[in-house]
């Protein structure tokens, strides 16, 4: 039992994960967003294996240098452990002054300049030094009377160490953060205390690094004295070693400055030259102006200028569609104006009260026909604002049809034909505006009554074509007279009229099929016209249908 509900639980899982998958959109990475990042990335890179390069560097050379350090103190310890300590009773000791004659002969052997050596006795006393031993000063040229002093070198190496010297820290360990701190009695204490030898890196009285290291001189177990073996040359070296660095910004500045040009060349110019372009449509004044075309480009820009394209077709395509129907609504609104103003200057000549009366008739007609005309063309100019502000609602087109149908019964309205529907199988739903798509269909159907003969029948079919959620296909076919070839497409025209004979003249306004076209396009859909084998028109209407 157990078994079979993880089993049905596990499917729940998967279908809900293929469920996801399905729907969920697909990630499509920004082609200028990873152009920016691999430069920017380049730039790290360049600067991070700089920093590395002078951190290892700055190892190398410490690690050199203690290592050098502690060879020569080793000599001088053994040395002195051989001719200068004793064993003797009450304990081993250190004769002082022959410790100190040892380090002056060695001093000038093993001690280089910048490089000092220091012996301490236990306490710690201090009993000898290599500089002054050597009788060794500072000396610092002074410039000539009158002129500024000139920076030395020493001062701009230790300026230069100082700004370098937090973004070293990050590299620093914290044994060595904490060897800085030492001064060089702190160092020999520790070397008396533990018997061990202390070597590191620490920080002289002037701010400057100095490598040390210290060995205790010992007998057996016991620490007689220390040897201190130091030098004051990091400092230089180091600085020596961060030249490299110059290389390794300056190449960051090439990448840096090749990114900018490739920026701004990729970027910035097709930007600007949209922009411009943009500046001048406003300034056309409704003229078409010729617009940068960056179509072939596979990136964003790319995406931006065909849409940019569109969009500014779009209110051309707009713009001449407003000027075409201002036009034409001028020449239909002009026809019955001139007539009822004809009638109108006949009317006081009118020789008898017939001749008036059909006057007074023409008018009213005109006058209706005027009134229809202008509800029409109000009803046509208000649908695009309608179809945007209206939100979007699941349209059952067989409940619509046969809603449509039911306005059309003969027994009730009079009405010539009969209005067949013929739903298919399945759902018939889409999502749309069901206002406007009541009024194609009421247009499709008034139309094929007009053209239908008495007795006639107007069928109104439905139906999915292709995959479940494919399109639906609705047709709306009459018995009439059908469409002339050359007229299938004009019909769709504005104030395009075409009435059977007998028919009223002015009771149509020739939108019915503009206004149906134009909500079905909105809809994404289709609209044709064509006439069936046996006779008749037929319409054919195809709108995506609801998944």
């Amino acid at each position: 039992m157990a078994s079979a509900t993880d089993t049905r639980k596990r499917r729940r899982w998967r279908a809900s994960a293929r469920w996801l998958m399905q729907r969920a959109p697909r990630l499509r990475m920004p082609k200028l967003w990873m152009l920016i990042t691999l430069i920017n990335v380049a730039v790290l890179l360049v600067l991070l294996l700089g920093l590395i390069a002078i951190t290892e560097a700055r190892r190398g050379v410490v690690a050199a240098k203690l290592d050098s350090l502690n060879a020569q103190a080793e000599i001088i310890a053994s040395v002195i452990t051989e001719t200068a300590v004793y064993g003797d009773p009450p304990g081993p000791r250190m004769d002082n002054e022959s410790a100190r004659e040892v380090l002056r002969r060695l001093s000038s052997l093993y001690v280089p300049e910048e490089s000092r050596a220091i012996l301490h006795a236990p306490g710690p006393t201090r009993i000898a030094d290599s500089d002054l031993i050597a009788g060794q000063v500072e000396v610092t040229p002074l410039p000539p009377p009158g002129e500024a002093a000139l920076p030395a070198p020493r001062a701009a190496s230790r300026w230069l160490s100082a700004m370098f010297e937090p973004v070293a820290m990050l590299w620093t360990t914290p044994e060595s953060r904490a060897y800085l701190d030492l001064t060089l009695s702190q160092e020999v204490a520790r070397a008396f205390d533990t018997g061990e030898p202390q070597r590191g890196v620490r920080r002289a009285s002037n701010g400057a690094r100095v490598v040390s290291v210290t060995l205790p001189i010992q007998l057996i177990q016991a620490v007689v004295g220390t040897v201190t073996y130091e030098s004051y040359d990091l400092d230089a070296l180091v600085a020596e070693e961060r030249v490299f660095l110059i290389y390794f910004v300056l190449f960051a500045a090439g990448i840096i400055s090749i990114g900018t040009v490739i920026l701004t060349m990729s970027i910035a110019g097709p930007l600007g030259r949209l922009a411009e372009a943009a500046r001048r449509v406003r300034l056309a004044g409704g003229s078409r102006v010729p617009l940068p075309d960056f179509g072939e480009r596979r990136d964003e820009i790319g995406a931006l200028s065909t849409a940019f394209t569109q969009m500014t077709n779009a209110l051309y395509d707009r713009l001449d569609a407003i000027e075409s129907f201002a036009a034409d609504v001028a020449h239909e609104i002009k026809n019955p104006l001139t007539s009822i103003r004809s009638a109108a200057e006949t009317l006081p000549l009118a020789r008898d009260d017939a001749q008036r009366a059909r006057l007074i008739a023409v008018i009213q007609h005109d006058v209706r026909r005027l009134d229809r005309l202008i509800t029409d063309i109000s009803n046509a100019s208000r649908l695009d604002a309608e179809l945007a502000r209206e939100d979007l609602a699941l349209v059952d087109i067989a409940r619509l049809l046969g809603d449509i149908a039911s306005l059309h019964r003969p027994e009730a309205e009079g009405a010539p034909a009969r209005v067949v529907v013929e739903a298919g199988q399945g759902p018939l739903t889409l999502r749309g505006h069901e206002g406007p798509l009541s009024r194609v269909f009421i247009n499709l159907v008034d139309n094929a009554l007009t053209f239908s003969p008495p007795g006639g029948v107007v069928t109104l079919t439905a139906r999915r074509t292709g995959a479940a959620h494919g399109r639906i296909r609705v047709t709306v076919e009459d018995e009439g007279p059908g469409i002339p070839p050359e007229s299938l497409e004009a019909i769709f025209d504005r104030f395009h009229t075409r009435r059977p004979d007998g028919a009223a003249f002015g009771a149509h306004s020739g939108l019915g099929l503009a206004i149906a076209r134009q909500i079905v396009n909105a809809h994404g859909g289709v609209i044709r016209a064509g006439n069936r084998p046996e006779g008749g028109a037929i319409f054919t209407v195809d709108l995506p249908g609801a998944r």
